[in-house]
């Protein structure tokens, strides 16, 4: 059984529809990339996905970890273990980083903290990505640079350990050296048993990554579907080459 299915999926804001019939599986323990141009409805499905309600499915489902989660609210998707990685994360002044890792980890272990074990886990996954410990001590991504929010989403992803992390364009706006960070958090994670949907406009960071599966669409539903040959073709020639969309 796939780790989630989704079918005949179709989503809509403010009333237009920008997933139609979407039909896909996402395997357990694999790497599957979402790539497709602006518009497409990439971050739509991920919003939809995670329960945003202003993200409407009128018709079609998607079953994760067997239980169908269409219209469950985002916080008890979260709690079965789905995890999204924001494009643009939102500014939380007042809440420092550590604090919100530790409440956002107690409310996944059903209230408990052992604050021991979660600090030395916080400080080895810190030494592991290159981030300083006064980065806790910040207000949530509060005048924290493109990079800097990038790098909290994939401490959040490490430490929150999910079945599943959808990433919604975790390279964009990032360096080499910050992409190498996130590709190697995302790495990190797949060692940890944690599935990932990765959003994506270019290969660039997949050259880090080993993909188990490229997906394209366009149109709002599945164009293409295969492997980093698809990635290899858009690098060259662009999104021009869809011509005709799977059926």
């Amino acid at each position: 059984m796939s780790l989630l299915s989704i079918r005949n999926f179709s989503v809509s804001i403010e009333n237009k529809e920008i997933l139609h019939d979407l039909s896909m599986e996402v395997e357990a323990d694999t790497l599957t990339v979402v790539m497709g141009k602006n518009g497409t409805g990439k971050s739509t499905l991920a919003y939809a996905l995670m329960g945003h309600p202003a993200y409407k499915v009128p018709s079609g489902e998607a079953i994760f970890n067997g239980e169908p989660i269409v219209g469950m609210a985002a916080d008890k998707i979260a709690k079965m273990g789905m995890f999204l990685g924001f494009q643009q994360p939102v500014e939380v002044p007042g809440v420092t980083v550590v604090k919100f890792l530790q409440t956002a980890t107690r409310a996944l272990n059903g209230g408990e903290l052992n604050y021991d074990i979660f600090q030395e886990e916080l400080l080895t996954v810190l030494e592991k990505l290159g981030i300083d410990q006064s980065f806790l001590y910040r207000y949530l991504n509060d005048g924290f640079s493109g990079g800097e929010k990038k790098r909290l989403e994939i401490l959040q992803l490490l430490m929150l350990k999910p079945k599943l992390a959808i990433l919604d364009e975790p390279d964009s706006g990032l360096d080499v050296d910050a992409m190498k960070v996130v590709a190697e958090g995302i790495n990190m994670a797949r060692k940890n048993g944690t599935a990932i949907l990765l959003i994506t406009h270019y290969k660039r960071l997949l050259n880090y990554l080993n993909p188990d599966r490229v997906i394209v669409l366009a149109d709002g539903t599945l164009a293409r579907d295969g492997g980093m040959e698809l990635a290899d073709k858009i690098e060259s020639d662009g999104y021009d080459f869809l011509t005709s969309r799977i059926s």
